[in-house]
């Protein structure tokens, strides 16, 4: 059964805040000029904003810029951000930092708390309204080149494989889409983005990307506690001093509270698990008591790039570009993403449009005035200024936090960048680390990892092939169990892997890794975290995944 093809002016691979900002941005220039250049969307989500998953807190810069009446244009931008409060925490106590030794760049008056899943589905629909073609619950699966080796487009996945990769009666191939560019627009690790950058070398002037894991979950609380407009975030315990992470609580419109923990994934004990510190954090004074007496209504996790100015990959190819999270725009101690991530967007759609307005892809099929005006902008200006915080504290909790309030304030002028290094090659062997002990879950304040999944409302058809890839099945076993102690057993927030023993034919009993991928919440930490790098996530089939309600 052959594919389809469909052909657009622009295809955009992914339906978070950079896809759908390019997509406007398009539309409105040609709109402008009377040209009709078409754009599409896919989105691997059931629906735009179900893979959505951030704090979070918002910076309306971008969004002035690309839709300047979003406010009576109903954006649900509900909440304005009106009180911060960051704290150093130990096991019993707290340190409250005072406002004024915040630098600037950590103040968030005049933000907004938001839903950023319910903020993208907005954003669709202001797309839709310009005549963007949306297509959620199709997965981007293969990138097409033409014959001189540019790319052309992608082809979503096909549906009704079964486990054993044979067609089922519900077969459907799946369909290509060919455009004059194609935007990519992944999100963190995206799977056709790692492809681009080994196949285009993007990264090889670059320092290797950093990352950290995200853990949300999202409360309704009684409201006498509900403070609407509360900015919180904390540091210290559980995490020792060797571990870069913190805690983050918003406090949005309707009782709700968005809580969660975020821990860098280079941290070196294979002990740990990131979810498990997540829940021992609540148990702190400062946090139980904004949650205690609540009801926990969401739950989920995900990947955040942490790499920086210095980690940006050479951002084009011919045919297309990398946008948003693709690419990696987050400003960690800013603590936001979300606002970059939709100006690269709208700079990369910029020179689609004018590439596309010269008729001049027979002479170049490269848009060059992307990576150009980004270097112009104030997205360059806002990262170099962060460029050393988060590689300093390679040196630990108080250096690092001393380090990176000097380079705050001084906006970055220290004349030296510090580089990174890949978070697999951080992990020790278990011998050398001490084992960590973390309490069962109460059922009202701390959960565990599959109630937790249930309510992430993940569905993945059950007879489909993995989506969990092993390039050596031995490995698992023989490396990381017999090394590491099966980290993937820790580090997953969903309980994906298992260790299970079994007895063959003699009596024999063996280990043995089980993938349960249909738990998977898509965070791609396992993609990340494994030391041997012997696990690939691609997309399953398109719809499958969490379906985050207001995350």
């Amino acid at each position: 059964m052959n594919r389809e093809s469909m052909e657009y002016d622009v295809v955009i691979v992914g339906g978070g805040p950079s896809g759908l900002s390019a997509a406007i941005r398009i539309r409105q220039l040609s709109l402008a000029e009377g040209r009709d250049i078409s754009v599409t969307v896919i989105e691997k989500g059931s629906e735009i904003g179900a893979h959505i998953l951030s704090g979070a807190v918002f910076e309306t810069r971008a969004l002035d810029e690309l839709i300047p009446n979003w406010q009576e244009k109903g954006a649900p931008l509900k909440t304005p951000a009106l009180e911060d409060k960051f704290y150093f925490i130990q096991k019993k106590t707290s340190f409250k930092i005072p406002n004024f030794l915040l630098p600037p760049q950590m103040h968030n008056q005049g933000n907004y708390i938001i839903s950023l899943g319910n903020f993208c589905r907005w954003l669709a629909s202001e797309a839709e309204a310009l005549g963007v073609e949306i297509y959620p619950g199709f997965a981007a699966t293969e990138i097409l080149y033409d014959s001189k080796g540019a790319v052309r487009g992608v082809a979503t996945g096909d549906m009704g494989l079964g486990a054993d990769g044979q067609k089922k009666d519900s077969f459907e191939p799946g369909i290509e889409l060919i455009g004059k560019f194609t935007l990519f627009a992944e999100g963190v690790r995206g799977s056709l983005t790692k492809q681009l950058i080994k196949k285009f070398d993007l990264a090889s002037k670059s320092e290797p990307q950093t990352y950290g894991i995200g853990i949300k979950e999202l409360w309704e609380v009684d409201s006498k506690k509900h403070s609407p407009g509360l900015v919180q975030h904390t540091f210290g315990w559980p995490l020792n001093s060797e571990t870069y992470g913190g805690t983050f609580l918003y406090h949005l419109e309707d009782n709700l509270v968005s809580f969660g923990l975020v821990i860098a994934l280079d941290y070196k004990n294979p002990h740990l698990s990131p979810f498990e510190e997540m829940q021992r954090a609540k148990t702190h004074p400062t946090i139980r008591k904004h949650l205690e007496g609540g009801r926990r209504i969401s739950y989920g996790a995900r990947a955040i790039n942490e790499g920086g100015f210095q980690s940006i990959p050479h951002l084009i190819f011919p045919g297309g570009a990398l946008i948003g999270c693709s690419a990696g725009f987050v400003n960690v101690p800013k603590i936001k993403g979300s606002h970059n991530a939709m100006k690269t967007g709208m700079l990369a759609a910029d020179a689609v449009f004018e590439a596309i307005k010269n008729e001049n892809l027979e002479k170049s099929r490269l848009l060059n005035s992307y990576p150009d005006t980004l270097k112009k902008s104030w997205v360059w200006k806002e990262l170099k200024e962060v460029r050393n915080c988060r590689p300093a504290f390679r040196w630990g909790l108080t250096f690092g936090t001393i380090f990176s309030a000097v380079e705050l304030w001084t906006r970055g002028i220290l004349p030296w960048t510090l580089g990174h290094h890949e978070d697999h090659l951080s992990l020790n062997s278990k011998t050398d680390c001490s084992e960590i002990s973390y309490p069962k879950p109460d059922g009202e304040l701390t959960f565990d990892r599959l109630s937790s999944v249930f309510i992430s409302n993940t569905a993945h058809e059950e007879d489909q092939p993995s989506h969990l890839k092993l390039s050596d099945e031995k490995i698992p076993i023989e490396v990381n169990l017999e090394r590491y102690g099966s980290p993937e057993r820790l580090y997953c927030p969903a309980g994906v892997y298992e260790i299970v023993e079994l007895q063959d034919e003699k009596g024999n009993v063996a280990s043995n890794l089980q993938i349960n991928s249909q738990n998977c919440i898509h965070c791609k930490t396992c993609d990340i975290k494994d030391p041997k790098q012997n696990i690939t996530w691609v997309p399953p089939e398109g719809g499958g995944g969490p379906n985050y309600p207001n995350m």
